[in-house]
């Protein structure tokens, strides 16, 4: 793993301020994206710009999402400590140190092979509870449900049934649908509460495994 220095820690601040004066209030999420190096989710060329707010590439047709998004997402989610939180889409793995970070238990779905193993490899070295899979978001992981929270961090073209029935009664799923950040709570009834929480914009999410 990339060295984190002083120079590191000191950018990951004004990134922290500046997340707080785009209207992310949560403290857990804030404390997160302090402590969560992301520069070591990018590729070293990139490291000089791993704090601005702004998405990159990370290879496969993939991007890390600009940390203003992880944050919202995550504020979203209204994670609590202990929490089982299914991440459809691992990608750099960034969001899901985040979220091991808030205390929650990770389990994570990749599709892209390549990207699947380039990251279960550099999760291994951080102290947070992440299970990486791989497979295909759409079907979720029904042997580790029921989940408390859902995220998914590509663009779906609708709500997948497979992980509504994966969540809890009253758990949340945070989804980027047809470009509209949507927060969905299940009823006790099995309805589904859907916020909007305005537009966005998502590599699309895929099915089947890729081989790239």
């Amino acid at each position: 793993m990339q060295e984190d220095t002083f120079r590191h820690k000191g950018m990951r601040q004004n990134l922290v301020q500046e997340l707080k004066n785009k209207g992310i209030t949560d403290s857990n999420v804030l404390d997160a994206i302090g402590a969560v190096p992301r520069h070591v989710f990018l590729d070293s060329s990139f490291v000089e710009f791993a704090y601005q707010d702004q998405a990159f590439p990370i290879g496969s047709g993939q991007t890390i999402s600009q940390p203003l998004t992880v944050a919202m997402q995550s504020q979203l989610l209204n994670v609590s400590r202990g929490m089982k939180v299914l991440e459809i889409g691992t990608g750099s793995g960034y969001q899901s140190c985040i979220l091991g970070h808030m205390g929650a238990k990770v389990f994570t779905i990749e599709r892209q092979r390549n990207l699947y193993f380039k990251t279960k490899q550099l999760l291994a070295e951080f102290p947070y509870r992440i299970n990486t899979f791989l497979g295909d978001g759409y079907k979720g992981l029904p042997t580790y449900g029921p989940f408390d929270r859902i995220i998914i961090t590509a663009g779906a073209p609708e709500i997948p049934q497979d992980l509504v029935n994966q969540l809890k009664t009253g758990g949340i799923m945070v989804i980027p649908l047809n470009e509209q950040m949507l927060r969905i709570t299940k009823q006790p009834d099995g309805t589904l509460k859907r916020e909007e929480f305005g537009d966005c914009k998502f590599v699309p999410m895929l099915k089947n495994i890729g081989n790239d």
